[in-house]
């Protein structure tokens, strides 16, 4: 109820300047619990027991800045970045836009983060307060090696993480999404396995929505293959459905609800290529318990979300987690992990 009556003063303020007072809110945000583990709706994925399915999506906490606070708000886990292993600007502002009459967000942000060192350092420091964070990592866009970078990023991040991403699926840094080609893929994941070290963290890998049948396959194959811990689907989308708002011509890439359908069916494709063999984390467009039930029901074992929060506010998590907890009754499903691909 709050956020709606701020809502509009929020809306006044350019997109990536509300964003970052909401960082700085949450920095402020008082001490207190995060969900605890073994509620109704925990669920253990990757060797990890998460509190909840209900994640914050990467992007929203770039530099790691936030992770407990948002794990207070009731998200089950928290993934920060992308974070490159050195500092960059990203792309020229303005890069980040709200659709409010598409309840959506169109982002060319270009990893904008400031570099690995500062973000390890952090990170480093809130390790001992628990909860599930995942580190989501990133090449730079003008890194001659950029499997080097996730190599690097990896050696870095992998004794600070619960899990680490590998982002190949953004579409605003020139070139990154070719890494989702099979033999650049299987290099890349090669690299980045064998720099864990003795740091046994499991690995996801985050895809683009925008994926050919034959790509799907492929990927999931070599997910497979090289035991990857989970598949994240998906990113943003650079194809425009049907759009109302006066932004819906800027370039980069569309989350939100405009998603949801396309993120649904790219997730339900993901599910049958690997036949259930991986855990599949369901993204975009979700906004609702009925929608992250769905995602679930489809092959999810965790969902996440960004944008939703931007038009819902901090309250959104709660309100999901305890909409899943009415749907599990509803259909009388004794825990997440029984709900997962029953649809």
């Amino acid at each position: 109820m709050f956020y709606r009556l701020i809502r509009p003063a929020i809306f006044a303020l350019d997109a990536e300047k509300a964003h970052r007072l909401a960082i700085n809110a949450l920095k402020m945000m008082p001490e207190g619990e995060a969900p605890a583990a073994d509620g109704p709706l925990s669920t253990k994925v990757a060797g990890l027991t998460f509190p909840n399915p209900l994640g914050m999506a990467a992007g929203f906490d770039k530099d790691g800045e936030v992770p407990d606070a948002l794990l207070r708000l009731g998200f089950g886990h928290a993934e920060v970045g992308s974070i490159t292993p050195r500092p960059q600007q990203g792309n020229p502002k303005p890069r980040l836009f709200r659709l409010a009459e598409d309840q959506a967000v169109i982002n060319r942000m270009g990893f904008n983060n400031r570099g690995g060192e500062e973000a390890a350092a952090r990170l480093a420091e809130r390790r001992w307060r628990g909860g599930i964070v995942g580190i989501n990592i990133g090449a730079n866009k003008d890194s001659e090696d950029r499997i080097a970078d996730y190599a690097a990023m990896t050696d870095l991040m992998a004794p600070l993480a619960d899990y680490l991403t590998v982002n190949i699926s953004s579409p605003n840094t020139p070139g990154l999404r070719a890494l989702q080609d099979e033999g650049a893929l299987s290099a890349l994941l090669d690299a980045v396995l064998a720099a864990r070290g003795e740091e046994h963290v499991p690995v996801f890998l985050k895809v683009a929505p925008d994926l050919e049948p034959a790509d799907v396959d492929a990927i999931a194959r070599i997910a497979m293959d090289k035991g990857l811990a989970a598949l994240i689907i998906s990113n943003t989308t650079i194809a425009r459905p049907p759009l109302k708002s006066a932004h819906a011509g800027e370039a980069g890439g569309l989350s939100g609800a405009p998603l949801r359908d396309m993120a649904l069916q790219r997730l339900r494709d993901f599910r049958q290529a690997t036949g259930g063999a991986i855990p599949l984390v369901g993204v975009g467009g979700i906004s609702t318990a009925q929608d992250a039930w769905q995602r679930i029901r489809a092959g999810a074992s965790l969902v996440q979300l960004y944008s939703a929060m931007i038009y819902r506010g901090p309250g959104i998590a709660r309100d999901i987690c305890a909409g899943l907890e009415s749907l599990m009754e509803r259909d009388c499903i004794g825990s997440i992990a029984e709900a997962v691909g029953t649809e």
